[in-house]
């Protein structure tokens, strides 16, 4: 049992399983008219035992967002380094605390903004920065906290030709020509900036597209993104250009059958996406040409996983679907939790991590 609601994924380190979960206060459901405590939890790896549980902030219901259906107050993951975890609530604060005991390090809620149906990217890593999206209803953009202190360190202002500013992407760091990019999408823009100081090396707009979600993903040389709601494409691009590059950088794009929500992977020569609405697609990650596209799960928002040769899939009912990649659909196994999944699936060793509405799940082959 994990005590109070959040969609945070599984993070693994230490023999321990770090998760975020806002609890309503004095005995409230979990309602607009509920205060929260928000709030980060370690537990056991081995035994399923909370090893500790610290409150971080506390979030005021006049104060709350009101979060989309499949939201929650407690959305972006967490990140473990060095005997650290960080743990992030959008517009609500960052923190750092020991992962060992829980105390907290640092705490900053300086950076607030005006979310959107709540919040849900979640920060990464590079030396000694924190870095996350503050994508709002207005002035969105990219901020760096020093990871040791959580002050700023550079703030990139996200400028795009979208009405609708919000959007909840988690970035990527890649390696290109032995320089690291990060690639944050936003409404409207994909930007690569330099971690190091927040300035843009290229970009790629998309118009009105809004509420981006996937994460990117990278391989065979490529990038692929999502342009986000309402309808959206999958976007393979090149990431060795200067400016913006829409006009020459976008090697291929598949309009039908690309993700709202559940992050794409590549496996080999292949990307497989699953749509929202359950259809999983097998394209060629160089061409885009489609081995194959049929439906595979119930509505899904989970990301996809691949581990131990196999692909993972954990619909909103808790249908878990594994698939043998290949260029036809072959499913081995359904599993049912039978209970509500949002929170994309984690490894553990040699099982798999699973967190439903109410409980985590620790299984075994």
């Amino acid at each position: 049992d994990i005590p109070g609601y959040g969609w945070s994924s599984p993070v693994v380190a230490e023999g321990l399983i770090f998760l975020t979960t806002a609890i309503p206060l004095n005995g409230a459901d979990d309602g607009p008219e509920a205060d929260r405590s928000l709030e980060s939890v370690a537990v056991d790896a081995v035994t399923g035992k909370i090893s500790w549980q610290t409150k971080v902030f506390t979030e005021k219901a006049a104060d709350a967002p009101k979060i989309h259906k499949k939201n929650s107050h407690a959305s972006p993951s967490a990140i473990y380094e060095s005997g650290r975890v960080y743990v992030h609530f959008g517009h609500m604060g960052t923190a750092c605390l020991n992962a060992k005991d829980g105390k907290i390090i640092w705490s900053n809620q300086a950076f607030g903004y005006k979310p959107v149906h709540g919040n849900g990217s979640s920060p990464v890593l590079y030396n000694d920065l924190l870095i996350f999206s503050a994508d709002g209803a207005e002035n969105p953009g990219v901020i760096a906290l020093d990871k040791n202190t959580g002050k700023q360190v550079w703030r990139h202002e996200r400028v795009s030709e979208a009405k609708r500013k919000f959007s909840f992407c988690t970035p990527l760091l890649i390696e290109v020509a032995g320089k690291t990019q990060l690639i944050t999408p936003g409404s409207g823009v994909v930007s690569a900036l330099d971690p190091a100081t927040g300035s843009e090396i290229w970009r790629v707009t998309y118009d009105q597209g809004y509420s981006v979600v996937p994460r990117p993903v990278f391989g065979q040389g490529l990038l692929f993104i999502s342009t986000g709601y309402d309808k959206p494409s999958l976007l393979a691009i090149r990431p060795d250009g200067q400016g913006d590059v829409t006009a020459t950088h976008i090697a291929w794009r598949a309009d039908k059958f690309a993700p709202h929500n559940p992050s794409p992977v590549v496996v080999g020569d292949d990307l497989y996406m699953v749509a929202d609405n359950g259809v999983l697609s097998c394209l060629n990650a160089q061409s885009g040409e489609a081995y194959f596209q049929e439906r595979c799960t119930g509505p899904i928002s989970a990301s996809l996983l691949f581990a131990d040769g196999h692909l993972y899939l954990q619909d909103e009912a808790g249908l878990g679907v594994v698939v043998k990649p290949g260029h036809s659909l072959d499913i081995v196994q359904r599993n049912p939790l039978g209970e509500r999944s949002l929170a994309s699936p984690a490894i553990c060793d040699a099982d798999l991590l699973v967190r439903t509405q109410s409980h985590l799940y620790r299984i075994r082959k």
